[in-house]
């Protein structure tokens, strides 16, 4: 499926034409981009209806010759997100993306500092897409690094869908831009099913999920837990259907474990993020879908993306052989695995870089 010719309105399409002198007067970020035609004459011989000749046309800035890499930030209800975007070197227009990241405390690099994750995945995919001229933005998550203002100030008060929210403020960043022909997001395991909320919130041009789940959150909980022991296990699917009827749960087990999944006042999110299906939600994206799939990944397992697959039986399903949840190749040993969240630089399994390439530049 073509995501130029289905999915861009004229106006868009209109871009694809547009001087680089044009796009750069379009541009609220500014980065010079070059050649545009040649000055227009009055008369076949150039010259002005009273016979002198018109000054000289404006030099145009050159096409930039090294890709660009630079902060920007938009604002959400609460505060400054903060976030990367880098920009292939030419003139464009370029193919743009939006990278969701995944749970947790997450940077805009993929990386996560209190639980010991630096494999810098983010900045890997966003610099390899770029070198394959594909411009991004990826960010730090609200409440996270440079977007620290960004979260409400308790965690009473967050909410799933706040994740969604943001990640289409930075659609509409990108698609003010003249330089960037298109915008698809790319939603990263928990990202996958925010990506499906943007993607229906605002036209995107295309969706891609990478490790996202397939099934509701709390099914996947319901498979995590399912090694505790019997009374354990017991109360803990307890809470979890009382919290799936949307009920709070006050008489939390005082332990370790029940504390970091169900401490009262996390469960406002965990009951937002429990109403979402991701297939059902798949099925509402109209933009074209792409879905790829690591066979190491210990996190996520095949048979979530090919759920995902049925629920969109036009989506392109990719099974990307040795990939672990980070995207780096690895095999299901314990040192392959640690290395693989824990070593930058590993590169990202190229496949992936292919795949999203020929996705979202398809005729």
């Amino acid at each position: 499926m073509s995501l130029r010719s289905n999915l861009l309105v004229p106006a868009r399409r209109a871009a694809f034409v547009l001087s680089c002198a044009v796009a750069l007067a379009g541009s609220p970020f500014g980065v010079g981009c070059g050649a545009g035609a040649g000055p227009s004459s009055a008369g076949g011989d150039g010259a002005l209806p009273d016979g002198t000749e018109p000054p000289p046309a404006p030099d145009t800035p050159p096409c930039p010759e090294a890709a660009t890499s630079a902060d920007l930030t938009v604002e959400n209800a609460y505060g400054t997100l903060e976030g990367t975007l880098e920009v292939p070197a030419g003139c464009g227009p370029f193919p743009s993306v939006v990278i969701l990241p995944g749970s947790g405390p997450t940077d805009r690099d993929g990386n996560q500092a209190a639980a010991g994750v630096a494999a810098d995945t983010y900045r890997l995919l966003a610099e390899g897409l770029r070198d394959r001229g594909i411009a991004s933005i990826r960010y730090d998550k609200a409440g996270i690094g440079g977007s620290a203002s960004a979260a409400p100030r308790s965690e009473q008060e967050m909410r799933f869908e706040m994740g969604a929210d943001d990640a289409v403020l930075w659609v509409k960043a990108l698609r003010g831009d003249r330089r960037f022909a298109t915008v698809a997001v790319i939603g990263h395991s928990e990202g996958s099913l925010l990506a499906m909320l943007a993607a229906q919130a605002i036209e995107v041009d295309g969706y891609v999920s990478i490790a996202g789940a397939g099934r509701p959150i709390g099914e996947v909980l319901r498979d995590q837990l399912a090694g505790l022991p019997d009374e354990d296990r017991e109360r803990a699917y307890e809470i979890l259907g009382r919290l799936e009827a949307g009920e709070l749960v006050e008489d939390v087990p005082q332990t370790e474990l029940f504390l970091s999944l169900f401490r009262p006042s996390v469960q406002p999110y965990i009951i937002s993020w429990m109403k979402h299906d991701p297939a059902v939600e798949l099925a509402a994206v109209k933009a074209p879908v792409l879905l790829l799939q690591g066979t190491a990944d210990i996190q996520v397992g095949v048979q979530e993306a090919e759920r995902l697959a049925g629920a969109r039986p036009d989506a392109k399903l990719v099974l990307i052989e040795g990939m672990s949840h980070t995207l780096k190749e690895a095999t299901l040993s314990t040192a392959s695995q640690r290395a693989a969240y824990t070593d930058p630089s590993l590169p990202v399994v190229p496949r992936v870089l292919e795949e999203i390439g020929a996705f979202l530049r398809a005729e």
